[in-house]
């Protein structure tokens, strides 16, 4: 079967690409660490244990919903039973980075092969897009938008409490007070960075000029954009190192650096 081009008629040669370099290196390495990342939630959400060492709480247990946490974290001790609380609290932000542009990409490419590479075949033989169930609910993005930018605050809120020593005294830093601080900043820069912020703060927009206020979101939140990927890749990268951390803290295995 001969496959048109621009220079005429071209064989099919029946490989799945011309490409020489290493295409396939991207997104192997993109479904191991979505892969470990996964397994290390689902680990420590049913492990249920030394998410909290005062004055650090665990961002993935965050907001607090058990009377496991002092009052001074503690948001709402919830009937959860037997379910981790942790079950509850990451459905909002992974349904927000589920929905996400970028992680689309990368989860299709790597865990579907739809394509694997530019240039690549993919092993599929129909594509419909995100048309059918259950793509066709990657729409509800914009709403987990409203979400992200809750927990991002959350998170926030977390960090100023983390501005205390053991016994609850203000005025005091650690490691993990630094671990939290960042970890907030690299949440607010991704959640600030989502294509639907971006066009929240200028869509519909015909004249810059007339929105000068609006002009200047936008021209903010597209710098956050262009980097959306790196962001993206930064916090959740950062979210596990502040869990684990924290956790060793909890455990007995280590003792917290304190700053002042």
């Amino acid at each position: 079967m001969a496959v048109e081009a621009k220079d005429g008629p071209r064989a099919d040669t029946g490989v799945r690409t011309r490409r020489t370099d290493l295409w396939w290196w991207q997104p192997l390495m993109t479904f191991v660490a979505l892969t470990a990342f996964v397994a290390y939630g689902l680990f420590i959400t049913f492990v249920d244990r030394n998410y909290f060492w005062e004055p650090y709480l665990s961002p993935f247990f965050s907001p607090c919903l058990t009377d496991s946490c002092p009052a001074s974290v503690q948001w709402q001790s919830w009937p959860v039973g037997a379910v981790s609380p942790a079950l509850i609290v990451l459905v909002f932000p992974l349904g927000f980075r589920a929905t996400c542009y970028y992680y689309r990409k990368a989860y299709y490419r790597s865990f579907w092969l739809s394509p694997p590479a530019c240039a690549v075949a993919e092993p599929h033989r129909r594509y419909t897009g995100e048309t059918r169930f259950p793509l066709i609910l990657q729409n509800v993005h914009r709403y987990f938008f409203y979400f992200g930018v809750l927990f991002a605050a959350i998170l926030t809120y977390d960090v100023v409490i983390a501005f205390r020593d053991h016994q609850g005294h203000w005025g005091h830093a650690g490691l993990g007070t630094l671990l939290l601080l960042i970890n907030a900043v690299l949440i607010w820069g991704y959640t600030l960075g989502c294509h639907s912020c971006r066009h929240l703060t200028a869509g519909r927009i015909n004249h810059f000029s007339r929105h000068p206020v609006r002009y200047r979101w936008w021209t903010f939140v597209s710098v956050l954009n262009a980097r959306h990927a790196q962001w993206a890749w930064a916090s959740l990268v950062w979210i596990a190192l502040s869990d684990v951390y924290i956790r060793l803290i909890a455990g007995g295995l280590i003792s917290d650096v304190r700053f002042f």
